[in-house]
């Protein structure tokens, strides 16, 4: 049964985070609030969370998980970035953009994408979110809470905790989110000199990158 620790989403209580942080250690899959819509998180290096939480998504190793980070000091230990990439990525962040760059040695495969060995990078802009990142010390695996076979992301953390309770660990409640997934932006093509790919238009000003 999954816990539900309603958090203050301007000024979250250390105490619940604290909660959250010692679930996750312990190989839990939470879904949490972001800048977006919510999305379901787990420990990076933990492979039977990392399965659990495909398996709530629907979707398989083919899927791009996204690495949800503090800030970008995270950068350099999981991603390859140059520094037409990095000013990129500094005009965006924090805020709801997902970046795909390719992988360092540091990502374990089972998380990177199977043939291009990339993975997605993202910096959210919600206070809750943040603070259980600094709480945590290190990024979290995420993917945005879609049902499997639909379209729309949920964002009313009671609908996730009726749908989700027997198979989920927790859901922190910071409230309602946008509707609206991150925009979604492969720098990758970068490295051969060609222009930023813009994979989905989402909540990010592409104005930000000159897109």
């Amino acid at each position: 049964m999954a816990q539900f620790l309603q958090v203050h989403p301007q000024n979250p209580q250390p105490r619940l985070i604290q909660i959250a942080v010692k679930l996750l250690a312990a190989g839990g899959v939470m879904a949490v609030p972001t800048d977006s819509s919510y999305a379901l998180v787990c420990h990076l290096d933990d492979k039977a969370a990392v399965d659990q939480l495909r398996r709530i998504r629907g979707v398989d190793e083919r899927h791009h998980l996204t690495l949800l980070c503090r800030d970008l000091s995270d950068l350099s230990s999981y991603a390859k970035v140059d520094n037409r990439q990095f000013r990129l990525l500094k005009a965006a962040t924090p805020g709801p953009f997902t970046f795909i760059l390719e992988a360092t040695k540091e990502v374990p495969r089972r998380v990177s994408h199977p043939q291009r060995k990339t993975i997605g990078l993202r910096v959210p802009d919600h206070p809750s979110l943040q603070a259980l990142l600094q709480a945590h010390g290190q990024p979290l695996l995420a993917t945005t809470l879609i049902p499997p076979g639909q379209t729309e992301a949920l964002n009313d953390a009671e609908e996730i905790r009726e749908k989700y309770e027997k198979v989920l660990t927790a859901v922190m409640d910071a409230g309602a989110c946008s509707l609206e997934p991150t925009t979604v932006v492969d720098l990758t093509p970068m490295d051969l000199g060609d222009a930023p790919l813009l994979v989905r238009k989402g909540r990010g000003e592409l104005h930000l990158l000159n897109l």
